[in-house]
């Protein structure tokens, strides 16, 4: 199962997050995690390469894209491989949605977008849908809900 997707700005503000079968108590826990593990590890590291880590059996998977830092977190069938396919997926679509790599402002002006192609492409903690053409075709049969 797909536990966590988070996004977070260099300075580690979460911009988006979603999360899977983890009990509310214990978002906290992860969310501090994430980003001192990217404050610690992510200087000085080239866009979309994979970084991966496991905390409490569990597996994560973290890049920088642009301006944004891009965490996965995974157990059971999604171990290190499948995560990484899991951002693989996650990076292509939303640098297609921001049309080239995102700063944190051009993120947030795609907020709506990116959030709703984060939905079609993990359901349920699940990986749900991969190809490009099918996500952007979902994605826009649904109203925006950008600000």
């Amino acid at each position: 199962m797909i536990l966590a997707v988070l996004f977070a700005n260099s300075e580690g503000n979460i911009l988006v997050e979603r999360f899977n079968g983890v009990p509310v108590e214990e978002r906290l826990h992860w969310r501090s995690f994430l980003v001192k593990l990217g404050a610690e590890n992510l200087k000085g590291v080239k866009n979309e390469e994979l970084l991966v880590a496991s905390h409490k059996s569990v597996y994560i998977v973290y890049t920088v894209l642009g301006g944004v830092s891009v965490y996965v977190v995974g157990k059971d069938e999604y171990d290190e491989l499948a995560l990484a396919e899991v951002i693989f997926t996650i990076t292509s679509a939303v640098k297609d949605v921001c049309g080239k790599l995102p700063t944190e402002r051009l993120f947030l002006d795609k907020y709506g977008r990116i959030c709703l192609t984060l939905d079609e492409i993990i359901w349920q903690g699940y990986l749900e849908n991969t190809d490009k053409d099918r996500i952007k075709r979902l994605v826009r049969l649904k109203p925006p809900t950008e600000f």
